[in-house]
């Protein structure tokens, strides 16, 4: 509650890069706690806690604004990690819409859900992700391959981008089964027209097997 009402709440940016060009084309924004002191907090530290007290939707409408304003001067595309809850909460998602309307990056703009949450309302969800769409927005499925992956979200929910999780990755050049693994999901994500992303790539000899995949 402090860090909400002292302005504390920081974007970070970690760089999405194009394997074939080398280059940063898109950049996912992050958020940290930063104390009047200078010491930083991860979200490890108080993002479950935000959930549980109700204060999580002011953390991701800062994230928001602070993003939009940034990339408003900027080239470069950016992800937005955006949940369910947020996503059913309608102050939420309205100001996520009138976010979109008044800077006129949708066309810059990815929101990823978190793929291990719980889609329930498939209805409700999908609207919103409609509509956000239809101003130009991308839709990202995150930490693809954890645990229950279920290749049902990317159909119904008409995704753009699968982020494939940093555990499938991380190994992925000496663990036969994590490539395996990861270059089923690359192929049938091709077949749909779907990007994707492979986060925690820690190394050279990751990259280079992430750039052969």
């Amino acid at each position: 509650r402090e860090a909400i009402e002292g302005d504390w709440l920081m974007p970070y940016f970690q760089p999405i890069v194009d394997v074939k060009t080398g280059e940063i084309k898109k950049y996912e924004s992050l958020i940290r706690i930063v104390k009047p002191n200078g010491d930083e907090l991860s979200p490890f530290m108080f993002l479950d806690v935000a959930k549980a007290t109700r204060l999580y939707p002011h953390i991701t409408r800062a994230v928001i604004l602070k993003s939009f304003e940034i990339f408003k001067n900027r080239k470069e595309s950016f992800s937005i990690n955006i949940s369910i809850e947020d996503i059913l909460d309608s102050e939420t998602s309205s100001f996520v819409i009138n976010t979109l309307a008044d800077y006129n990056l949708g066309n810059r703009v990815i929101f990823e859900i978190l793929e291990s949450e719980g889609i329930e309302n498939y209805e409700e969800a999908a609207k919103f992700l409609y509509n956000v769409k239809n101003m130009g927005a991308k839709i990202a499925i995150d930490d693809f391959g954890s645990g229950y992956s279920n290749f049902e979200h990317l159909a119904r929910l008409n995704v753009d981008i699968i982020k494939i999780d940093g555990s499938l990755i991380k190994n992925i050049d000496v663990n036969k089964n994590a490539e395996i693994i990861t270059q089923t999901i690359v192929s049938f994500a091709k077949k749909l027209n779907i990007e994707c992303v492979a986060e925690f790539v820690c190394s050279k000899e990751v990259y280079d097997k992430i750039k052969e995949i």
